[in-house]
């Protein structure tokens, strides 16, 4: 599990690995299992259900009384274990490079650029000056995990992106950060210029774009 699961308190941790490997657990199930009382378990689940870490779920009723409550994980818990797709994107760089050849690589990164194109041009579309286009870039690069942000300024603006959720594969691919700078200028439009001012992998504290008439 990764770091935040370990903030987790012992009991807590071993009800959410529990509840992983079950698709639903009631209250007592989880009691017998772990030695603890049903209103300890219930502290704990209806601890974890205020972080949004469980969920319950009522199964249909059987007969009289009351259907018991089951629980299980959240989807919000994903985030508690180990995620290597990171991993699994530098590990397919490498190997489209080493089975295909650069020229592969490139014609790839190319395509995924088209993609995103065609996406941002859709956003953009009836925005009417650099502002608004520029602000509705930030919007969506936010909203693919960039902490991005629109800055006006003397003439210009920045496009201000604090964190980079792809830098791992940018590491290993520099034509991915290439082929952003070129989707910023078309998607933009022709009346516009963007230059690259600060980027992470030379160094910088953060990705920015710096936006201006022509």
């Amino acid at each position: 599990m990764s770091e935040a699961a370990n903030d987790l308190s012992g009991a807590k941790r071993r009800i959410i690995e529990r509840l992983k490997r079950a698709d639903t657990s009631t209250a007592p199930e989880l009691a017998a299992e772990f030695g603890l009382t049903d209103t300890a378990i219930r502290q704990h689940l209806e601890a974890l259900e205020g972080a949004e870490l469980v969920e319950r779920v009522v199964a249909p009723s059987s007969g009289r009384g009351r259907p018991p409550v089951h629980w299980r994980l959240a989807a919000s818990a994903s985030s508690l274990f180990a995620d290597r797709h990171s991993d699994l994107t530098v590990e397919l760089i490498a190997s489209i490079r080493s089975a295909l050849g650069e020229e592969a690589l490139e014609a790839v990164v190319r395509t995924r650029a088209e993609r995103q194109l065609a996406n941002y041009r859709g956003v953009l579309d009836g925005a009417t000056n650099m502002s608004e286009r520029v602000h509705r870039i930030a919007e969506l690069r936010s909203a693919e995990g960039y902490l991005a942000e629109a800055v006006e300024g003397d003439g210009h603006i920045t496009l201000v992106e604090h964190h980079c959720p792809i830098q791992g594969a940018a590491d290993s691919c520099a034509g991915l950060c290439s082929a952003e700078l070129d989707l910023f200028q078309k998607a933009l439009g022709p009346d516009v210029t963007v230059a690259r001012e600060q980027h992470l992998l030379d160094g910088g504290q953060r990705c920015s774009y710096r936006v201006t008439l022509r």
